[in-house]
């Protein structure tokens, strides 16, 4: 488990495209400092194994399914990733409960600088909008974000807002941020459970988890 607090910015230094999977090597110093083969580490919101170590890099294999459903297939040598090692038990716990699990791609549409914090703009997949709530939390790219805002409209569907200010500018990937350019959503597991365990869009009378209709 992870808590979409940042720890590195990495970078990616190799790519190898293999058969319907793909290597990636990423220089992480402060998140290779105490890892080890087998380790969880998140990169740009997405859960990895650690496969190989050495000389303040690691290696994962991502199989060609992540690749589909993340933004993870974008990256080559030179790109500029989030890295956050597994939460430990114990540690503190500085954004919300985050798996590693990617729930769907979405797209920068604009980015809006102001004098103390910046707007970023981004649409929705359809079918995430229902989870995603004003003042509730987001994972783009394995940060832990608070909506600022939300929305529908002709130009962009479905969209959320969130407010950046200048240290999450400068430490992760989206002080990059341009239109355009596609992002690893996880909306709050949370509301996820509490959709199923209340039958959410479910058709009438259609019972849950095998139990009978009443």
């Amino acid at each position: 488990m992870f808590t979409g607090i940042v720890e590195e910015r990495g970078e990616v230094t190799a790519r190898d495209d293999l058969t319907e999977a793909a290597r990636f090597r990423i220089r992480g110093p402060l998140v290779t400092s105490d890892a080890s083969f087998g380790d969880s580490i998140a990169v740009n919101g997405v859960c990895l194994t650690v496969t190989e170590l050495g000389e303040g890099e690691f290696t994962v294999d991502v199989m060609a399914e992540t690749l589909e459903r993340s933004s993870l297939d974008r990256l080559g040598p030179g790109a500029s990733v989030n890295l956050e090692r597994a939460m430990a038990a114990g540690g503190r716990f500085g954004g919300h409960i985050v798996q590693g699990h990617v729930d769907g791609v979405g797209v920068i549409a604009s980015v809006s600088p102001s004098e103390n914090w910046t707007v970023v703009r981004v649409q929705l997949p359809a079918q995430l909008s229902r989870y995603v709530v004003e003042k509730g939390s987001i994972t783009i790219d394995g940060i832990s974000l608070t909506v600022s805002a939300i929305g529908s409209d002709r130009e962009y569907g479905d969209w959320l807002e969130v407010s950046l200010i200048p240290t999450t500018l400068a430490e992760t990937n989206l002080g990059d941020a341009a239109a355009g350019v596609r992002v690893n959503l996880e909306v709050d597991v949370i509301a996820k459970y509490v959709e199923r365990l209340t039958g959410a869009g479910l058709p009438a009378n259609s019972g849950v988890e095998g139990e009978p209709n009443e």
